[in-house]
């Protein structure tokens, strides 16, 4: 199953939702905010992709960091950071199976 994690009111969230759906392909939807989570989930993507690729320096949320919590020098400090700020996290996450996609690129979701 596909499964599309990130924050219902986001721009590329819309666009990549918008695009499975103009495909027909289902998905089911996560929204960080209000169904939260697992620091283990989070521990995975981390693992899989490397904290740099997951964590959105481009963000609000990032710029209104203290410097001290922007120095991530490990992926536990990066998965403790995102579990407390998910909006944190670049999106959206479509997660099939073994597959693992950050942000939206039609290329991308095309192999899918």
């Amino acid at each position: 199953m596909l499964n599309l994690y990130g924050i219902k009111n986001c721009d590329t969230v819309k666009k990549a939702r918008r695009w499975l759906e103009d495909h027909g392909i289902y998905y089911q939807f996560h929204d960080f905010r209000q169904d939260g989570l697992d620091k283990k989930l989070l521990s995975s993507w981390v693992d899989l992709l490397g904290w740099e690729s997951v964590v959105n320096k481009r963000s609000t949320t990032w710029r209104n960091l203290t410097d001290k919590e922007k120095e991530i020098s490990t992926s536990t400090q990066a998965v403790r950071l995102l579990a407390a700020n998910p909006t944190l996290i670049k999106r959206p996450v479509v997660q099939n199976g073994k597959v693992l996609l950050v942000g939206f690129k039609e290329s991308e979701f095309k192999n899918l």
